[in-house]
């Protein structure tokens, strides 16, 4: 532990976590939030970062068949066919599948920072998966938001306290 820490007292060092632990409330039910120092932060964004190659081409091949067995009909409507993408208005779907992945690591990286309820259970544990089949999409959206409004309020919000 730290000289600084220690300076707070032995009751500071002990009730860390609760000291960095702030909550919101959602429909009825209250999510403890743990707030991550800068350090954290960033491994949190770099984690956010990575992408898993394999899943960036399942998605593609999700979003893309479609297009590719149908190319005749797309290209009379100006889809764009190229050897390894398939661009629409301009707009990649390989960039789209990656950007899918990193909305998915995001979200479960927020949701990470929530304090379970059951002490003997790891957030670190959790996968997008796990997250999907509890909330819909719009309410994984939604839970993100109030995360990140929860770990760094706003500057009027905190100037207004």
């Amino acid at each position: 532990m730290s000289q600084f820490a220690n300076a707070l007292g032995k009751r500071f060092v002990e009730n860390q976590d609760l000291v960095r632990t702030r909550s919101f409330d959602m429909n009825g039910h209250t999510f403890q939030i743990k707030v991550p120092t800068t350090l954290e932060f960033e491994a949190i964004s770099e984690r956010i970062k990575q992408v898993d190659e394999d899943k960036v081409n399942k998605y593609y091949l999700e979003l893309s068949t479609p297009f590719i067995e149908n190319k005749k009909d797309f290209e009379k409507e100006g889809v764009d066919f190229q050897e390894n993408d398939v661009f629409i208005k301009g707009r990649s779907l390989k960039e789209t599948a990656k950007n899918k992945v990193i909305t998915e690591n995001r979200i479960t990286e927020m949701f990470k920072l929530i304090v379970p309820e059951d002490k003997s259970f790891d957030m670190n544990t959790i996968t997008y998966d796990m997250v999907e089949e509890l909330f819909p999409f719009s309410i994984q959206l939604e839970v993100v938001d109030n995360i990140t409004k929860t770990i760094s309020p706003s500057y009027e919000s905190a100037k207004g306290k």
